[in-house]
């Protein structure tokens, strides 16, 4: 039997997947840091926080990369990898949701709903709590609050899943159960 009565879940690196592959490949063919960059939080921070756009983000790592068009055409090739859903947390999640709220908890841009349409998932949880939106990014308590007010559950009735240790450990702090999400092993586990 469940010991939650919501499920609370990160959407990139346990829902949504990207191709890393395809990422590494484009970062060694261009010679560029192009990883480091565009995830370096002084750049990141602002886009998942609503200050700056998804397009003045991917602009900000074209300029630290030397705003060259070599690196204009790194960084368009790079934000243009395709991304997936991971069908077997897709079925878990669809199943818990038969019986508890979802909400997807995710530090994100101001393109989210675009990119949750591209990929099917519009409607696929309860709420989504985009840390665009709320100006607040995990693992700030607060975006763990709006979700486990939108669910409308107590913190500590709530079982959160994210692929970053830290934001687990935030959701713990509340005293939500905290999943670090690695394989869809541990989510099975936790769902059980």
């Amino acid at each position: 039997m469940m010991s939650f009565d919501a499920v609370l879940c990160d959407l990139d690196g346990v829902l949504r997947q990207f191709d890393h592959g395809a990422q590494a490949e484009i970062e060694a063919r261009y010679g560029l840091p192009l990883m480091r960059t565009a995830f370096d939080p002084a750049l990141l921070g602002p886009a998942t926080l609503g200050l700056v756009t998804e397009r003045e983000w991917v602009d900000s790592i074209a300029v630290a990369l030397g705003g060259d068009e070599r690196a204009r055409q790194a960084v368009a090739e790079f934000v243009a990898v395709p991304f997936s859903v991971d069908e077997e947390v897709r079925a878990l999640l669809t199943k818990a949701r038969e019986r508890v709220p979802l909400v997807l908890v995710t530090n994100a841009t101001d393109s989210l709903d675009e990119h949750l349409e591209r990929i099917g998932l519009t409607h696929f949880a309860d709420a989504v709590v985009s840390s665009a939106r709320v100006g607040v990014a995990k693992p700030d308590r607060r975006i763990y609050e709006i979700a486990a007010q939108l669910a409308g559950v107590a913190p500590e009735r709530c079982l959160f899943v994210d692929d970053r240790l830290e934001n687990v450990e935030g959701a713990r702090a509340l005293g939500m159960t905290g999943v670090h999400y690695r394989s869809v092993a541990d989510l099975t586990a936790a769902m059980a």
